[in-house]
C-alpha cells in the first residue's frame, strides 16, 4: 500500500502493443489514480504466454504518444516489459500497481496459460507488486472499452487500498457491451480450445497451418468466469503462479519410487503443509 497523501506509482503493460486502443483506455483510467509509467511491446506479441527474450538484445525507447505521460516501447515480451520496468525504469523501486491490458479478446478460462497479458501480470506479481489483468471480450481495433473504465477503476482502488496475497494476482474479464449487470468472483471454468489445423499450400506446392478452432465449456457450474461472462458480468478470478498440484502429493508418496525412502518405510502420504487457501483434499 502507498502512504497516505501520496500519489501511488503504477506501471502499465499489455500485449497488443503500445499503440493498441486498450492500453490507451487503461492508460486514461490510471491516470485518475496515480503517477503512470506505459513500457509495452513496439508490436503485437498476443499468446506470447510467459516467454523471455534470450539469446539477443532487449531494446527499449521512450516515446510520445500521450502529452504528460511517461511511454516507453520495448522490443521484447509483455514480460520483458514488465522486467524491463522494474530493473532499468524504476531502478528497483517498486511501483505499487501493475496493469496489463486491457486485451483485445478474453484471457478467461485455459486462456489465462496462452495469454501474454496475464503474463506480464503474474511477472509482476512474481516481482510481488500487487497486479492485475485486464481483458475485454472484442478483439477489433477500434473496441469500445468506455464501459469498462468505471469497474476498472474501482477494482484498481480496492487493491490499492487491501492489497492481495503474496504470490496472488486477479484475472479480470468483461463481455461486449454496455449492459454489465455486476462483478462475480469466480473460479477458472473447465474449458479448452478444441483445435483444427487449417491446411492450404503456397505458391512452391509446401502445405502450411492456420491455427482455428472452436471453445468448448465442459464446467456446468455457475461460479465460473464463462458462466459470469455468458451472462454479463464482470469476472474477476484470483490467480496463483504456484502450479503445485498439492492434491496429488500425498498419492505420489505412495508410488514405489527409487530412493523413495518415505514408501519403502511405509510412511507414504505424510501429511504436506501447503500456503494458504490451498485445499489438500
Amino acid at each position: 500500500m502507498t502512504k497516505q497523501g501520496t500519489k501511488p506509482n503504477i506501471l502499465v503493460v499489455n500485449d497488443d502493443g503500445i499503440t493498441a486502443t486498450g492500453i490507451k483506455n487503461l492508460m486514461e483510467v490510471m491516470q485518475e489514480l496515480g503517477n503512470v509509467v506505459v513500457v509495452a511491446p513496439d508490436s503485437p506479441q498476443s499468446g506470447m504466454g510467459h516467454a523471455i527474450t534470450i539469446g539477443k538484445p532487449i531494446r527499449f525507447d521512450k516515446v510520445d504518444l500521450y502529452e504528460g505521460v511517461e511511454m516507453y516501447k520495448c522490443s521484447g515480451t509483455p514480460v520483458d516489459c514488465v522486467k524491463i520496468a522494474v530493473n532499468k525504469i524504476f531502478k528497483g523501486k517498486k511501483p505499487d500497481l501493475c496493469v496489463s491490458g486491457i486485451n483485445h479478446g478474453l484471457n478467461n478460462s485455459i486462456n489465462v496459460l496462452y495469454s501474454g497479458t496475464m503474463s506480464a501480470a503474474v511477472e509482476g506479481a512474481i516481482e510481488k507488486i500487487p497486479s492485475i489483468g485486464f481483458s475485454l471480450d472484442d478483439f477489433a481495433a477500434d473496441a469500445d472499452f468506455s464501459h469498462t473504465k468505471k469497474y476498472i477503476k474501482n477494482i484498481c482502488e480496492q487493491v490499492l487500498a487491501n492489497g492481495l496475497s503474496e504470490g496472488t494476482l486477479l484475472n479480470v474479464n468483461f463481455p461486449k457491451g454496455n449492459n454489465l449487470k455486476g462483478v462475480k468472483i469466480c473460479r477458472q471454468a473447465n474449458a479448452k480450445w478444441m483445435e483444427e489445423f487449417d491446411e492450404r499450400t503456397d505458391p512452391y506446392k509446401r502445405p502450411y497451418y492456420w491455427l482455428t478452432g472452436v471453445f468448448e465449456n465442459f464446467d456446468k457450474g455457475e461460479d465460473t468466469d464463462v458462466w459470469a461472462l455468458e451472462h454479463n458480468y464482470v469476472s474477476i478470478v484470483p490467480v496463483q503462479f504456484d502450479l503445485t498440484a498439492h492434491h496429488a502429493i500425498q498419492a505420489l508418496n505412495s508410488w514405489d519410487f527409487i530412493g523413495n525412502n518415505d514408501a519403502k518405510s511405509g510412511n507414504a502420504g505424510t501429511t504436506v503443509s501447503a500456503p494458504d487457501g490451498i485445499n489438500l483434499g
